[in-house]
């Protein structure tokens, strides 16, 4: 096993906007940061790079002001994992399971 493995081994960081990040900080999750913007992006990056997480959650927000090359890189990731939650507020578009099957595990599963 690689040290980059061992080291990442259930560490979670928690990225966007202030509403996301206060939710799973008064879970005990200590990496956490409120971004936005240009500052978004760099934080991801870094957090993805670093190798000391297994899971990343990132706001939708953070997931558009992502470069395209990165973010599909990022959404085929397995580890860390990246999952991005839809905003707390207006119109919430859900992604189907089987998308995010698709997306995250890269199987189909028939709808019917």
């Amino acid at each position: 096993m690689s040290t980059q493995k061992t080291q990442s081994s259930g560490r979670i960081a928690v990225a966007g906007e202030r509403e996301l990040v206060i939710g799973y900080r008064l879970l005990g999750i200590e990496d956490t940061f409120v971004v936005s913007g240009e500052e978004a992006s760099k934080i991801i990056q870094d957090l993805y790079s670093s190798g000391k997480f297994s899971l990343i959650i990132a706001s939708d927000a953070v997931r558009n002001s992502l470069p395209a090359v990165f973010r599909k890189k990022i959404e085929a990731s397995i580890e860390p994992l990246v999952l991005f939650m839809p905003a707390m507020e207006g119109n919430i578009q859900e992604e189907s399971i089987a998308a995010l099957a698709k997306r995250v595990l890269g199987i189909s599963i028939p709808t019917s």
